[in-house]
């Protein structure tokens, strides 16, 4: 069975309007706050990989339009 993630008590400011009107609809403001902080680590993270890695993906894309995709005859789906 998977561990339950550990949690860490946090303060944060929002606007009042809006945390009013999600308590009014009995919305779970953490749970909806830890989804939103996790995508935005998400996002950050993948962009970060793709600055960090974009000199190799350049290369790699170069490479294959000088020499083919790597086993292109052999590709079931063609599309061209």
């Amino acid at each position: 069975m998977p561990r339950a993630a550990e949690k860490q008590r946090t303060n944060i400011t929002v606007d009042a309007r809006i945390l009013s009107e999600a308590r009014a609809l009995d919305l779970n403001v953490s749970a909806i706050s830890e989804a939103a902080l996790e995508r935005a680590v998400r996002e950050a993270a993948a962009r970060s990989w793709a600055e960090q890695n974009a000199a190799a993906l350049d290369e790699r894309r170069a490479w294959i339009a000088a020499q083919g995709a790597p086993l292109a005859a052999w590709q079931v789906l063609k599309t061209d």
